[in-house]
């Protein structure tokens, strides 16, 4: 998606560690006009897959998913990192391990909001080595919903999380990969 690269290169900044950082318009500030595209974009690719669900993690990848699941015309549902007084009813229960963050932490979602009915569509904002992917998949398996699809904003495919996704079978589509980050420079896979 030439949108996204663009505003990548204007506005992304390179941090050490691997780290893009794209709060400025994705996942702090938001740039609803932006996402407005992603989510088109994301119909464009998914629409054949009679989703009935789109599903995610707290807390970036709740804006891209509410513009998406605007077009599919389906609820969004997202995996919380903790528990809260709120939470009525069994859970589904997956440990994620947070690239940016550096720590584990374990994912919740009530079981009343994914069943073995739904089709979903995993959609989040960054794709590094596809842990959150991964616990967002083990609570679709847990639920024995059908995983549709992968959609993700950024993946950084050098730290190759997307490529193994994609070796296991799942479908997964990123509107922009990086394949390198090297002095302050990004270089995307054509």
């Amino acid at each position: 998606m030439e949108l996204l690269k663009e505003r990548i290169r204007r506005d992304g900044k390179v941090k050490d560690g691997h780290i893009i950082k794209v709060d400025g318009f994705l996942n702090h500030q938001i740039d609803i006009n932006l996402l407005e595209e992603i989510g088109k974009e994301f119909r464009r690719i998914f629409g054949g897959e009679n989703i009935t669900k789109i599903i995610t993690i707290e807390a970036s990848g709740i804006a891209v998913a509410c513009l998406t699941a605007m077009y599919f015309n389906v609820p969004v549902v997202f995996a919380k990192k903790s528990e809260s007084k709120n939470i009525d009813g069994e859970v589904y229960r997956s440990k994620v391990t947070s690239y940016t963050r550096g720590h584990d932490y374990t994912v919740i979602l009530e079981k009343k909001y994914l069943t073995s009915k739904d089709r979903i569509l995993i959609i989040d904002d960054i794709l590094a080595t596809g842990k959150a992917q991964r616990g967002l998949l083990d609570i679709s398996k847990q639920a024995g919903a059908y995983v549709a699809g992968i959609g993700v904003v950024i993946e950084k495919g050098f730290q190759g999380g997307g490529d193994q996704l994609r070796a296991e079978g799942y479908n997964v589509q990123s509107l922009a990969i990086i394949d390198s980050m090297e002095n302050n420079t990004v270089l995307f896979r054509e």
